[in-house]
């Protein structure tokens, strides 16, 4: 099954011959993959993505009897696609409005064939993320960190809207696990003795990790991890980096939206993303200075092993990205906003003042630095690999 189906909508006043000689040549000019269903609603809802191809004018009337049975099968956007041949623009607008008016959601695709294309596997992409993201279970080891007064989350709004449940999970289980998993060899070499003699312990938590994520079913977690730095002398950023690195979300501080924009990263671009917080902003030239003490090792070019920066504890990561396209991306934890920008990873950074991982990004339009100084959602953000801007804006939706 493609990830891509279209439904067909046709007014009978049409020529069904000419019309489907039509569509071939229509749908074929767009090179897409898709299962055609013409006037078969049976499936829908079903795919990544349904589109309804409003062929001719005069479909509305049809539309507004199939409304029901689409409505009771999918709760996404309507996306309308047409041609512009046989008022068949004319219709969508009609039929938009009056989805507009019910409170539903919709668009119009239309357009250049390499738009409408485009355009598809966008909406493509965003609906295959949708589809990983339903059903996910994800952690929340220990509660928000004290300092994110600002970074709560509504359950509710998480499953109504993403379909993700929150699971949680009592610091006092991980730090029992802890203390009942031995201490194993470890193949991490590092030339700071300090750092050496925690690489253990930083594999302990790792490992312990592992058996909570088993035990509760989770594909992802945030964690209250400064609460190891008193209770085992030691940081989760090694095993944050690994566990990532092998496709488990996982988020530093019990920061829950930050682990929802991780999630979202990671069923969209198959990498979690970069959970930093800007040190420094400079509106004039649109740069941001990200820093965090531990990033997913599969992002990386090569990182090397440091204790944490507040601390000066355990083992902490400065991971080296490569340079190019990013996007900085973060959710409220009611999903009722977001922000997204793209731009460009100009350099990494290795300051005695920050956090281990550090990189400087300037922005495609530097007047979006100054919602980091006026309406920020929170302190950490987001960074992924390459420009996001339209799939995330539709995942968002």
């Amino acid at each position: 099954m493609n990830h891509l189906a279209i439904y067909t909508l046709t007014s009978e006043l049409h020529d069904r011959e000419a019309v489907g000689a039509a569509t071939r040549t229509f749908l074929a000019g767009l090179g897409v993959d898709y299962d055609f269903r013409d006037n078969d609603y049976a499936d829908y809802g079903t795919h990544a993505l349904d589109v309804i191809y409003v062929r001719t004018g005069g479909t509305e009337g049809v539309f507004l009897k199939l409304l029901p049975l689409l409505t009771s099968r999918s709760q996404r956007p309507f996306y309308l696609l047409t041609s512009g041949q046989s008022n068949s623009l004319a219709a969508s607008m009609e039929i938009l409005s009056y989805l507009r008016q019910q409170g539903l959601r919709g668009e119009i695709i239309h357009g250049s064939a390499p738009y409408v294309a485009r355009r598809l596997g966008v909406l493509t992409k965003a609906g295959v993320a949708q589809q990983r993201l339903s059903g996910l279970r994800l952690g929340v080891i220990g509660e928000p960190s004290d300092w994110l007064i600002a970074s709560r989350a509504d359950a509710g709004a998480v499953k109504a809207k993403l379909g993700i449940d929150l699971v949680s999970v009592a610091m006092s289980e991980l730090l029992e696990v802890i203390a009942s998993t031995p201490l194993r060899e470890v193949s991490e070499a590092c030339a700071d003795e300090a750092v050496r003699a925690s690489l253990p312990g930083a594999c302990q938590i790792y490992d312990a990790l592992r058996v909570v994520i088993d035990r509760h079913a989770l594909q992802g977690f945030t964690l209250r991890c400064f609460d190891l730095l008193s209770a085992v002398r030691n940081t989760g950023c090694l095993a944050l980096a690994r566990l990532n690195a092998e496709g488990i979300v996982a988020s530093c501080e019990g920061d829950v939206p930050a682990m929802l924009s991780m999630a979202m990263a990671q069923a969209l671009t198959g990498v979690s993303g970069f959970q930093a917080n800007p040190a420094r902003t400079d509106a004039e030239r649109g740069e941001i200075v990200f820093a965090h003490c531990t990033i997913p090792l599969d992002m990386t070019m090569r990182y090397e092993l440091d204790t944490h920066f507040e601390s000066g504890l355990g083992v902490g990561i400065r991971g080296y990205m490569a340079e190019g396209p990013v996007t900085i991306f973060k959710v409220s934890g009611d999903l009722s906003r977001h922000f997204i920008a793209e731009g460009e990873l100009v350099s990494n950074g290795a300051e005695p003042g920050l956090c281990r991982t550090q990189q400087l990004i300037r922005l495609a339009d530097a007047s979006l630095t100054t919602y980091f100084t006026t309406n920020p959602i929170g302190n950490h953000h987001i960074i992924m690999p390459g420009h996001w801007r339209e799939e995330l804006d539709t995942l968002t939706r």
